[in-house]
């Protein structure tokens, strides 16, 4: 999905959002229950952007029927290294219904887990703002 990958790259967090679904389902590589909605799933891709260092995209795979993607990654958290995958699915208008992140090897996906732990409460409440602001 170029749109949802040069956003990401050029780090405009805005237009990451605009290319969400209201009712996008994102999973996290680590918690268990997936977050339902867009603001909470905006709120977490901008903790995340701050949390990964040297991020980068490294290949594109699109289904046959072009609703589904993956974009391999690498980045890292603090020493740990680590490489991933934005599983993403399209609704019937384009938007991103569906997230789905997987990251590997296992110490940087608990580096990953304890980066992200100590920003989600500020991650609700920026969604609590945001969702307020758009209702």
């Amino acid at each position: 999905m170029r749109a949802f990958r040069e956003a990401v790259e050029a780090g405009d967090l805005d237009a990451v959002e605009a290319l969400l679904a209201e009712d996008v389902l994102f999973t996290s590589p680590v918690v268990f229950k997936p977050y339902p909605g867009r603001a909470i799933t905006a709120a977490i891709l901008r903790a995340v952007s701050q949390v990964f260092e040297d991020f980068r995209y490294e290949r594109e795979l699109t289904g046959a029927d072009g609703r589904d993607h993956a974009l391999v990654f690498t980045a890292r958290v603090g020493d740990r290294e680590l490489s991933g995958c934005d599983f993403i699915h399209l609704d019937e208008n384009g938007l991103i219904d569906e997230l789905t992140v997987m990251v590997r090897p296992l110490s940087g996906a608990q580096a990953l887990a304890a980066a992200m732990g100590a920003r989600f409460e500020q991650i609700a409440k920026e969604a609590e703002a945001r969702s307020s602001a758009h209702s």
